[in-house]
């Protein structure tokens, strides 16, 4: 009878946790509340097999509210699931930069790379285009200073501000390979993603990095090329002429003995003949990208350390915020000195590409009153920091042992409870006994398929109407449970020739 307990109540832990990733799944923000308020350990609950957590999910839809409320309930922002991928690698692949930007102001960590293939946030980002993903991922790199394009090109004369710029660190992170030596702009070349080839050669990513044949990665191009060999392939006119006028050289050979023009020849992209057979009679002079963002640091900062997500609407305030009307001003931008809220100037940071230059030095903003080109933000001399409160729990999902024969002395009544079956939880640290009267949640159907797919899978966090319109399905994918990274053909060629359909032969990879 004691076994049977012990199981029963396993069963409805579990059910408390499937119940959660419902709720993180479909964007459930007050079952999710209701459910972390009952037990805020059930942040750690991970599903069987592919080991996703409720952060994984809810990243994965795009669901910041509850990314943040999982945050906060004591989860650790950078868990992994079977493949190594964490809750920032989810929402950079589907492109949430909302979920992005929580992520990053919780400092969750870029630099994690997956089992399967060695990718970052950053290769996922440039791999589907989601170029407003990629510039949050660099706010801690990119210094709000307005000399920043002069220091990364190697005009500037002046020292003053060199000391903020870590251009190395910014170099080494933008150029890490995944496995074979990809880079995030071998990806985004070959996928015709030019807007993020533009914002990554603006950042210092590397024209002349090529390719390594590491005996696991299936490279239909060959080894030694570099990204104009991926952008030949790929058939982006654009994307060619962008590398080429960063200095991409048209007569590199990779192993195969191929130049980039031998690439699109290869592969049928006659109309890039005349680009890549001749070099430009004169080197032509690129914009900036329209994603670069020079106040994001600056921001970023702020938002850490005095908050972002303030809800008081403060109807008597004689001076609110001019964008959204409804809270106090916080921070003032540097030069026109218009004050705004601190969430309003994270949202014009993270969502402007505009291409019309502001009147301020490449990177800048321009302010929403007066157009003045905004390089960074303040903090305003009433604007105080907070008072970092700790997580609700940072330990793990306990067990649950049931008894029947023991009788509590003390029970916590909450809606969820019932007085009649009591659950003794054993504390990870076998210090001390919690009692908690409760009763099983109600069954609940789920999929037995939810796992993450593959970037160029549509994976079953992503919602599927049937053709009558009657119910909606999850997309049922079968994964191995193993952490080695695949040597198989299908997986390296769906991570090196995921194609866009424009392309004649991406349905072959």
């Amino acid at each position: 009878m004691g076994f049977l307990s012990l199981v029963g109540n396993s069963f409805g832990c579990s059910a408390s946790g499937e119940r959660l990733v419902s709720a993180a799944r479909d964007g459930d923000l007050q079952e999710a509340k209701a459910l972390l308020e009952y037990n805020p350990r059930l942040a750690r609950y991970s599903t069987f097999g592919v080991r996703n957590s409720p952060l994984h999910y809810s990243a994965a839809q795009g669901h910041h509210e509850i990314v943040s409320l999982l945050i906060e309930s004591g989860v650790d922002i950078n868990l992994r699931n079977y493949r190594g991928q964490t809750a920032l690698m989810q929402a950079c692949q589907y492109g949430h930069w909302e979920v992005v930007q929580t992520l990053i102001l919780f400092k969750a960590n870029i630099h994690r790379a997956d089992y399967l293939n060695g990718g970052t946030a950053i290769h996922l980002a440039a791999l589907n285009g989601h170029s407003r993903c990629i510039r949050l991922l660099f706010a801690d790199y990119i210094p709000s200073i307005p000399n920043f394009c002069s220091i990364l090109r190697k005009r500037s004369r002046i020292d003053e501000s060199v000391s903020e710029f870590d251009e190395g660190a910014l170099y080494e992170v933008i150029n890490r390979p995944a496995d074979g030596g990809v880079t995030a702009l071998h990806m985004a070349a070959l996928n015709g993603h030019a807007e993020t080839v533009h914002l990554l050669l603006d950042l210092g990513a590397s024209v002349t990095d090529i390719t390594v044949e590491d005996g696991t990665t299936i490279d239909l191009i060959g080894a030694g090329s570099t990204p104009l060999h991926y952008a030949a392939c790929g058939g982006s006119a654009q994307c060619c002429q962008l590398l080429i006028a960063k200095g991409a050289s048209l007569t590199a050979e990779n192993a195969n003995g191929w130049t980039p023009l031998m690439v699109a020849r290869s592969w049928h992209r006659d109309w890039l003949k005349d680009i890549l057979s001749r070099p430009p009679g004169s080197q032509p002079k690129l914009s900036p990208s329209p994603y670069l963002c020079l106040p994001l640091m600056s921001i970023v900062e702020i938002a850490r350390q005095c908050g972002w997500r303030s809800i008081d609407s403060h109807s008597t305030c004689l001076d609110p915020c001019v964008v959204c009307l409804e809270r106090k001003c916080t921070v003032a931008a540097e030069g026109c000195f218009h004050e705004f809220c601190t969430q309003c100037a994270l949202y014009l940071c993270s969502t402007n590409s505009t291409s019309t230059p502001a009147h301020g030095p490449p990177g800048s903003i321009p302010c929403p009153l007066c157009r003045h080109g905004i390089v960074s933000f303040v903090k305003l001399a009433s604007t105080m920091p907070i008072i970092k409160e700790l997580p609700r729990t940072s330990l793990s999902l306990p067990f649950c042992t049931c008894s029947a024969e023991v009788q509590e002395s003390i029970s916590l009544e909450t809606p969820f409870c019932k007085p009649d079956l009591h659950c003794s939880r054993l504390s990870p640290l076998g210090s001390s006994f919690r009692s908690l009267s409760c009763k099983r949640f109600p069954s609940v159907k789920f999929s037995p398929g939810l796992c993450m797919g593959a970037p160029d899978t549509s994976p079953c966090l992503v919602q599927r109407t049937s053709d009558r319109g009657l119910r909606t399905e999850f997309v049922q994918c079968s994964r191995s449970s193993s952490l080695r990274r695949s040597t198989s053909q299908n997986e390296g060629r769906r991570w090196l020739c995921s194609f866009n359909q424009s392309m004649g032969t991406g349905s072959s990879c």
